[in-house]
């Protein structure tokens, strides 16, 4: 079981990190199976909705989701 709630990781090109049930995490991550969504900050859980136990740390950003507006 990974120690403390640091979760910086640096990953290149296409490369995908798995978090198993259970490990000590700190950020918003997604069920590798039906891609529910959780942010927390404590022991990831069971996937609630299909029982999963890989989860995969999504890369959130309050600038990410932002659609720029087009000026009339």
């Amino acid at each position: 079981m990974t120690q403390g709630t640091e979760t910086t990781r640096t990953t290149t090109d296409d490369y995908v990190e798995f978090w198993n049930t259970g490990q000590l995490v700190k950020g918003e991550f997604h069920c590798s199976e039906c891609g529910y969504g959780v942010t927390i900050v404590r022991a990831l859980p069971l996937c609630p909705m299909c029982g999963g136990t890989s989860w995969e740390q999504f890369a959130w950003s309050p600038f990410t989701r932002t659609q720029p507006q087009q000026l009339l």
